[in-house]
C-alpha cells in the first residue's frame, strides 16, 4: 500500500481547500491510502466532512502563522512516514521541499499550482527561491491550461507540468434542493461565492446593485479579510439591506439552486471551483471576463468586462427579463460542468500517483 499525505495551510474556505476536501476520499482505493496534514489545525467544516468520510487529519498547529519557519522542523518526521507528500499552497510549497532537502527523505513530492498567479511572482527576489522550490518536486500539476501557461512562463520550459482541471460533484448541485423559506415572488437573488481574498471583487457585484430594481438582492457565501472593506461598500451605498452576508456555509448547492443568476466577480483564478458549480446549479452564470475565468465560461456562462458594475448589472437584466436568452444560457452551463466532475480529477491524480509509484 503506497502511502499519501496531502498538505495544505488549513481547511478554512477557498477553492483549494474546497477540492480537497472533496477529491481525497475518492483518491482512496486498494493501492494507495491518502491522508491529510493541515499547517493551521482549525477545526471547520471542511475538516469535518474529511474524518466524516473516514479520512485521517492531521493538524502542525493553530498558529494561524503558517510561514513560521519551525514548521520546517515539525514536517520532517511526518514526510518520512509517506511515501508520497502532495503539496497544495505557498508555504507548504517552500516548507515541505525545504524538509525533504534538510531530512534526506525517501518520499517523491508532488505540487499543485490552484492559480495564475500570485504576489511573490512580482518580487524578482523571490523568483531564485521558487526555481529551487519546484526543483525539489517530482511532479507538478496545474488546475487549467491557462495556468500552466503562465507557471511555465515564469519558471522556464524545463519543467513538466500536468495540466489536470479540477472538478467536483455536479450532481449534487444540479439536484439540490432549494431553501423556499428565502424565495419571495418578484424577488430575484445574485449569488457569488468566494473567499474575500485579495483578487476577489465582490464589490463589483455590490455596485451592480446600483443598477438594478429594488427587487434584486445580493448573497455572498464566504469569508476572509475584505469581507469588512465590502460590508463597507454595501453601507455606504445605501445597499445594506440588499446585500446578505453568509460566511462560511456547508449547505452551498442549496444556497446556489435558491439563487437566480450566479455571478463570478474576480481579477484572476487558477480555474474557479466557484464558476463549475455555479454552472452546475442549473442557474445562469455570469463571470468576469480574466485569465482562468475565461477559458472554463467562453461559449457557456456570460462573460463581462473586469470591474464593469454597470454591464453586469445589464446583463443581469437581460437574462431575468429573456427567458429564452436564460434559458439556453443554462443549458450551456450544464453541458460545460459535466466536463468537469470530479471523478476525472481523482483520476488523473491517481494516474500521476500510479506513475511515481513505478505501477506504470
Amino acid at each position: 500500500m503506497i502511502k499519501v499525505l496531502h498538505v495544505i495551510t488549513s481547511l478554512r474556505t477557498g477553492g483549494a481547500e474546497s477540492l480537497l476536501t472533496d477529491l481525497v476520499p475518492l483518491l482512496n482505493n486498494d493501492r494507495f491510502t491518502v491522508d491529510v496534514l493541515v499547517f493551521d489545525g482549525m477545526r471547520t467544516s471542511f475538516m469535518r466532512k474529511l474524518e466524516g468520510k473516514g479520512v485521517k487529519v492531521m493538524a502542525l498547529g493553530s498558529d494561524h502563522n503558517v510561514y513560521r519557519l519551525d514548521n520546517v522542523r515539525k514536517l520532517i518526521p511526518i514526510i518520512k512516514q509517506y511515501d508520497l507528500v502532495h503539496t497544495h499552497n505557498t508555504a507548504c510549497q517552500l516548507f515541505v521541499a525545504m524538509a525533504k532537502k534538510l531530512s534526506m527523505a525517501k518520499c517523491k513530492l508532488i505540487t499543485t499550482e490552484h492559480s495564475t498567479d500570485n504576489r511573490r511572482r512580482h518580487i524578482k527576489w523571490l523568483k531564485p527561491v521558487d526555481l529551487w522550490m519546484y526543483h525539489q518536486y517530482d511532479a507538478i500539476i496545474s488546475i487549467s491550461d491557462i495556468a500552466t501557461k503562465m507557471l511555465q512562463d515564469y519558471i522556464g520550459p524545463n519543467f513538466h507540468i500536468d495540466t489536470i482541471p479540477n472538478g467536483i460533484n455536479v450532481g449534487a448541485y444540479y439536484k439540490a434542493e432549494p431553501y423556499q423559506v428565502y424565495r419571495i415572488d418578484g424577488h430575484v437573488i445574485i449569488t457569488m461565492v468566494a473567499a474575500f481574498r485579495v483578487g476577489k471583487q465582490q464589490g463589483v457585484l455590490i455596485r451592480a446593485l446600483k443598477y438594478l430594481p429594488d427587487n434584486y438582492s445580493v448573497w455572498l457565501v464566504g469569508d476572509g479579510v475584505r469581507r469588512h472593506e465590502c460590508e463597507h461598500i454595501a453601507e455606504s451605498l445605501g445597499l445594506k439591506d440588499r446585500v446578505k452576508f453568509w460566511g462560511v456555509r456547508t449547505d452551498v448547492p442549496r444556497l446556489l439552486k435558491t439563487s437566480d443568476v450566479v455571478v463570478m466577480s474576480t481579477h484572476y483564478e487558477g480555474m474557479s471551483l466557484s464558476n463549475i458549480e455555479g454552472m452546475a446549479s442549473g442557474k445562469p452564470f455570469v463571470a468576469s471576463n480574466v485569465n482562468g475565468i475565461r477559458e472554463i465560461t467562453e461559449g457557456a456562462g456570460v462573460l463581462f468586462e473586469e470591474n464593469n458594475d454597470q454591464q453586469l448589472a445589464q446583463i443581469i437584466l437581460r437574462l431575468m427579463g429573456d427567458k429564452e436568452y436564460h434559458d439556453e444560457v443554462v443549458e450551456k452551463c450544464l453541458t460545460r460542468a459535466r466536463e468537469f466532475d470530479i471523478s476525472k480529477t481523482a483520476q488523473g491524480y491517481l494516474s500521476v500517483y500510479e506513475v511515481l509509484s513505478g505501477f506504470h
